[in-house]
């Protein structure tokens, strides 16, 4: 079984025992989170489409960490002008794990 979900503005298609990278979530390590958006539901043949959530469905997952991704440089510059900028971006994620998907 698996289903598409909505959060933080992105879509992901998650398995009872994925462990995904998602936008940042105000939860702490070891803390349950259900995400009630769920778009789509699919099992063995059978899909359930929502417009645009499915009802009644919900997937629980288990926070196992809040972090920072990996550093990315930002480097932009004007030719002839001298003007140049070098900055760095870290975008926060939490990493969760699927536990069950409630359809």
């Amino acid at each position: 079984m698996y289903a598409v979900i909505e959060t933080g503005g992105k879509q992901y298609q998650v398995k009872a025992g994925d462990e995904v990278f998602i936008e940042k979530l105000d939860a702490q390590a070891d803390e349950k989170v259900t995400f009630d958006k769920v778009m789509m539901v699919g099992d063995e043949g059978k899909t359930t489409v929502g417009a645009p959530y499915v009802e009644g469905a919900t997937v629980s997952a288990k926070v196992l960490k809040n972090g920072k991704s990996k550093k990315i440089t930002v480097f932009t510059y004007k030719p002839k002008k001298g003007e140049k900028t070098k900055i760095g971006h870290r975008q926060p994620y939490t990493k969760v794990q699927i536990e069950a998907i409630n359809a």
